[in-house]
């Protein structure tokens, strides 16, 4: 495992996955019917992605979490994988729960989005599931955005919460009602900003994918570089 160069930003709630709060994320995406439907939609919207992306042959996971997109990046048998994290534990959780005719096609290390410890051109394309909706300011999502740029040869799949459907409506109309104190660390990103983020960090959108139209506001983006 590589360690990370230095983050030259740090999310506030990077720090609360240790081992035993990885674990439990990683059992959280089993745990009853719903969250399984949920996650079978991610999976069939994330391999629809790859296809639109080209299949690439090498691929960034990042931040690869406890790994529950492993088998589906490991189902092209000839890909390369490095399954990365800003938490070493979800590393070492992701790694203890894969298959080891999965592990075979990964390389592992933990570093962070904003500062990838590969070089240029590193891979053929980042994948970044449930990341970006963690991020509040465009100036850092611009700046992972960059690096992102800087590491990926080609393209770039990546989700997060959009306006534009039900749910961000109702989520905008309960967050007017809440106490502003406590901090925040999901949000509903306009479609128009994220396309001017993506814009500005030298990509072009390819194509979108919803999980469910005009309703959910998981959505997503296969971007390519400009």
């Amino acid at each position: 495992m590589t360690k990370s160069k230095e983050d030259p930003i740090k999310l506030e709630f990077s720090d609360k996955y240790n081992r035993e709060h990885s674990q439990q994320y990683y059992e959280k995406h089993q745990d009853g019917l719903m969250r399984k439907l949920s996650h079978s939609r991610d999976v069939q919207l994330a391999r629809k992605a790859l296809k639109i992306a080209g299949n690439p042959q090498q691929v960034l996971d990042l931040p690869c979490g406890a790994g529950r997109f492993w088998p589906l990046l490991a189902e092209n048998p000839t890909r390369k994988i490095i399954g990365a994290d800003n938490s070493a534990d979800m590393v070492a959780i992701a790694t203890e729960n894969c298959p080891k005719d999965i592990a075979a096609q990964f390389t592992t290390m933990q570093t962070s989005a904003f500062a990838i410890d590969l070089p240029d051109g590193a891979v053929d394309n980042i994948f970044s599931m449930r990341l970006m909706h963690h991020i509040g300011q465009a100036e850092h999502r611009v700046a992972m955005l960059k690096e992102f740029h800087r590491v990926s040869r080609d393209t770039v799949i990546l989700s997060l919460w959009v306006d534009g459907n039900l749910k961000a409506y109702k989520r905008k109309k309960l967050e007017a009602k809440r106490s502003k104190q406590g901090d925040q660390n999901r949000f509903v990103i306009p479609v128009k900003q994220i396309e001017q983020d993506f814009a500005q960090a030298g990509f072009s959108v390819v194509d979108y994918l919803d999980f469910i139209p005009y309703y959910a506001m998981w959505r997503v983006y296969i971007l390519r570089k400009k």
